[in-house]
């Protein structure tokens, strides 16, 4: 009999064993991979984005899916206790662009080895290459679980740290949610987010602009009916399928939700390369970069004004007069450019599937959680933390704070009820 068994050795549930361990509980940690942590070492391109520094009103407003839920768990574990944690234990961290937190020494691994080296410090039972077939309840509380070869082990408290359906390779493949749906949990609708776009347009298929990189671009998701519904700053880069990179996996999850809210075959975006300037303004520069050397020609005068595989592509697929002389150049060819600049028009017809995406949209509802605690509103003795909940972040240190703070909360809580600290 454990006081508590936590199922799955992601981020939330190292962070649930490290709180129950700290809270006086005897914790069992099963995986079925062979090795602890492994989403954890690739985050962050493989240096771990450990916890975005923003104030918390920011921070919740990084977190579409159900970031209101998380004032609660933030309440007993935020990203300034998740800085102090893993510095307490010896990890230097550094700020870097936007807010977000990495080991000094770039090395995810050393915050997968640091957090494994706590947990056997606690004395945490660590068995891998262990999955559970099934999960128990008896009379309204969770009994035990089952493992594949048909062993059972008894709990008093259980959390299901199992992920999403998201990067299968480290083990989220949804094996908690039939658990959860068992308990009586409501699955809500799994989707992918932070994913790449997939783009219907012709230069697309053409691979005209394949591989072409964007610094501090807008990217804007529109309805059919031209009204924005999301704009995203930031980089992109076009690829063979469409487009991805920070601002495309940001604005995915619009494009996933617009689809299907409107039954369309695609949605319009559009790519503003000059934030902040509007039509006229860029048309403006234009006009005054013509005036100023009339008797050159209108690519020499245009060179560096933009990328020069965009410019390129620009001019033949507007047929701009480039070759002529500055002083010939209509103003409506610099017109057609200044609107192409501010609003460059794609057609997204999809993103890559959810097991490609970073991150999975649904999960078990939040409405049946306790959000002070993870404890299930449907059985006693059940906690739920990470990515398994209808809880998701943009990129960017947002899903792993998420997964740290119902980690850290729902040991927490597993580890005082367990212990008969809290009723």
């Amino acid at each position: 009999m454990y006081d508590v068994i936590i199922i799955g050795g992601g981020p939330s549930g190292l962070m649930a064993s490290v709180a129950a361990a700290e809270n006086g509980a005897n914790v069992l940690l099963l995986d079925k991979g062979n090795k602890l942590g492994r989403k954890l070492a690739i985050s962050g391109g493989g240096r771990c984005n450990v916890t975005n520094r923003m104030e918390r009103k920011q921070l919740i407003e990084h977190i579409p899916g159900n970031g209101r839920f998380m004032h609660s768990p933030f309440s007993v574990f935020d990203n300034e206790n998740i800085i102090h944690f893993f510095e307490n234990l010896g990890i230097q961290l550094k700020e870097e662009d936007r807010g977000r937190m990495f080991p000094i020494n770039d090395k995810a691994q050393t915050v997968v080895d640091t957090l494994l080296n706590r947990i056997r410090t606690l004395k945490v039972e660590i068995r891998t290459n262990t999955e559970v077939a099934d999960v128990s309840y008896e009379d309204g509380s969770v009994s035990e679980v089952t493992l594949i070869d048909g062993k059972k082990i008894r709990t008093k408290t259980l959390i299901i740290a199992t992920g999403g359906k998201s990067v299968p390779h480290t083990g989220s493949n949804g094996s908690g949610y039939p658990w959860a749906k068992k308990a009586g949990h409501t699955i809500t609708e799994l989707y992918p987010t932070e994913v790449p776009i997939t783009l219907s347009d012709a230069f697309i298929k053409a691979k005209a602009l394949q591989g072409l990189s964007l610094r501090e671009i807008e990217l804007t998701v529109s309805a059919p009916n031209g009204k924005k519904i999301k704009t995203h700053e930031g980089d992109m880069i076009f690829t063979h399928f469409g487009i991805s990179g920070p601002a495309a996996l940001r604005c995915s999850q619009y494009v996933v939700k617009a689809l299907k809210k409107y039954n369309a075959q695609w949605i319009p975006m559009s790519i503003q390369f000059f934030p902040g300037q509007s039509h006229e303004d860029v048309f403006q520069q234009l006009l005054s970069k013509i005036k100023a050397e009339p008797k050159k020609a209108l690519k020499t005068v245009l060179k560096g004004f933009a990328p020069e595989r965009l410019l390129t592509y620009l001019y033949d697929e507007l047929k701009t007069p480039v070759n002529e002389v500055c002083a010939n150049t209509p103003h409506d060819a610099l017109r057609q450019l200044a609107q192409a600049f501010t609003a460059f028009p794609l057609h997204a017809n999809g993103t890559l599937s959810i097991e490609k995406a970073f991150v999975t949209g649904g999960g078990v509802s939040v409405k049946e959680i306790e959000p002070k605690t993870m404890h299930s509103k449907k059985q006693n003795g059940l906690y739920f933390c990470g990515e398994v909940l209808d809880i998701h972040g943009y990129t960017g240190g947002y899903n792993i704070t998420c997964a740290f703070s119902t980690g850290y909360t729902a040991g927490l809580g597993a580890a005082l009820h367990s212990t008969g600290k809290l009723s």
